[in-house]
């Protein structure tokens, strides 16, 4: 295609590694605001990042605010790097069928979607493993590989693909923090500004309608600022991330985990240039081994594998996917992002960081917001479209992997090979949210049962006929059968109205 088309970058296709060199239009499409109830603080990262990015491009960038791109892109001769979800895939093909666009590769990943095409086309259905496709990045990227002068080939460094057991550990005790030093925090400015003063009108005058609380802007919106992130966590977090990377304290949202997820999202940073600084620092000395490889792992192997199955799953599997027939309509506690309205500290905990920040970390999505959402019954297609709208590194192709399949368990074993939920007592080992809470963790029945201790028995049991034939699930069934109180227990839970 001539030099002279302009090549469409969407808002997430932000980096060097979107960038050949030529001209480029971009869009600055409100209509996502008004379609949807985001996030204020992710709606805020999406303009700064495209405006900051608009500065830096200059003249080699057209630039169009519109309600959609259709409008703006229909007609128009244009090359595209294929886009990350499936409604703007389609919406490229219709442009396609009114002008001349040519597509290229996507970008922004470890694995190629023809590679992942490759490799899924070998394996069963009950083959589409994380790990086994883990293994298959880490040989054929090199990542931790090193030689075997027994077969000549290559093995895992350290004699194992991961080190979960070393990156389990609870919170240390006597401490309400990790002791780290706070992150680096972006510096807020004049587009910052005018950003926020966008939202503030767009609200006002109806246009649109945000969750949470604004600002401060506590994410990458800029390369630059994603370069100093990435050597800030590689300085300071790296070493402790994968100890504690299953923790959570009520006093540390952050922890020592990375938030890169944000700029990767945002296209700012390639994960390959993330990856490789981790191996170049861990390979300098001082960092353990545990440590780069659970990092590696969330950025090569369960980064890159949701991606490739929100492909691979097709575009209807979230709304097809409800295979333990949960219905219940999302709480207005999640869908208002009103944590003043729990009482159980740990939920109400992770609410408010998202009601604050639009995040929290993962342990805290599956296991306190996810957990809850399996027990109580929540629909998982609507909670998909909460976690996409409500966090601000969410995105059509992100959550459903998450949500629907390993949170949620609804495609059926899909993603995960069991329901990943738990009761209390995982809670109270894994985090610091029991302590003060008017709940207790060992209670099954009463005023002061957890909701998730009981809560977890109460989905055993509305599900075990579907349960019995996982065979990851036979010790907690035979568990359920041993309880004495479990006819007050369901009773309980059938008209619990505190949570």
């Amino acid at each position: 295609m001539a030099a002279s088309v302009p090549r469409f970058l969407t808002p997430d296709q932000l980096g060097p590694h979107f960038d050949d060199g030529g001209p480029l239009i971009v869009v600055d499409n409100r209509g996502i605001f008004a379609r949807r109830t985001m996030h204020r603080q992710k709606a805020h990262l999406i303009l700064s990042a495209l405006y900051h990015r608009i500065a830096q491009w200059g003249d080699r960038v057209e630039v169009h605010q519109a309600t959609s791109y259709r409008e703006v892109l229909r007609g128009r001769d244009l090359e595209v790097i294929n886009p990350p979800s499936y409604g703007l895939r389609k919406m490229v093909a219709e442009l396609a069928q009114e002008a001349s666009v040519s597509v290229l590769d996507s970008r922004g990943f470890v694995t190629s979607e023809e590679d992942f095409s490759a490799w899924v086309s070998t394996k069963k259905p009950s083959q589409l493993l994380l790990e086994s496709f883990y293994r298959d990045v880490r040989h054929r990227e090199g990542y931790l590989m090193v030689p075997d002068a027994q077969t000549g080939g290559v093995v895992p460094e350290g004699g194992a693909y991961n080190f979960d057991a070393d990156n389990r550990q609870s919170p240390p005790k006597g401490q309400t923090t990790l002791g780290l030093a706070e992150p680096l925090w972006p510096e807020e400015d004049d587009i910052d500004v005018w950003v926020r003063a966008e939202l503030d009108r767009m609200e006002a005058s109806g246009e649109a309608t945000f969750l949470g609380s604004d600002g401060p802007r506590v994410f990458a919106a800029t390369r630059e600022e994603a370069l100093a992130a990435l050597q800030d966590f590689l300085d300071h977090r790296l070493e402790p991330f994968g100890p504690f990377e299953d923790a959570a304290m009520p006093e540390d949202w952050s922890m020592a985990h990375s938030l890169l997820s944000v700029p990767m999202n945002l296209g700012l940073l390639d994960p390959r240039e993330v990856i490789d600084a981790a191996l170049e620092r861990y390979h300098q000395g001082g960092v353990p081994l545990n440590s780069v490889e659970g990092f590696i792992r969330q950025v090569a192997g369960w980064r890159d594998w949701v991606w490739h199955l929100y492909w691979h799953l097709g575009p209807d599997y979230v709304e097809d996917s409800n295979y333990l027939g949960h219905h219940t309509a999302l709480p207005e506690e999640f869908a208002a992002l009103q944590p003043e309205l729990v009482r159980s500290n740990c939920v109400k905990t992770v609410l408010q960081e998202v009601h604050d920040r639009g995040w929290s970390h993962h342990i805290n999505r599956l296991m306190v917001l996810g957990s809850h959402a399996l027990q109580r019954g929540i629909d998982p297609a609507a909670l998909n479209r909460w976690f996409v709208d409500a966090f601000v590194d969410g995105t059509p192709w992100v959550m459903p992997a998450n949500v629907v399949g390993m949170s949620q368990h609804a495609d059926g074993g899909v993603v995960a090979t069991k329901p990943y939920t738990s009761g209390g007592a995982y809670i109270k080992k894994m985090t610091q949210y029991c302590a003060g809470c008017p709940f207790r963790p060992d209670v099954r029945v009463g005023d002061n049962a957890c909701p998730f201790t009981a809560g977890y028995w109460a989905f055993l049991h509305r599900h075990r006929e579907l349960l019995r034939h996982n065979h990851r699930m036979s010790k907690p069934l035979a568990g359920l059968g041993r309880l004495a109180d479990l006819e007050p227990l369901l009773e309980q839970e059938a008209g619990r109205q505190a949570w």
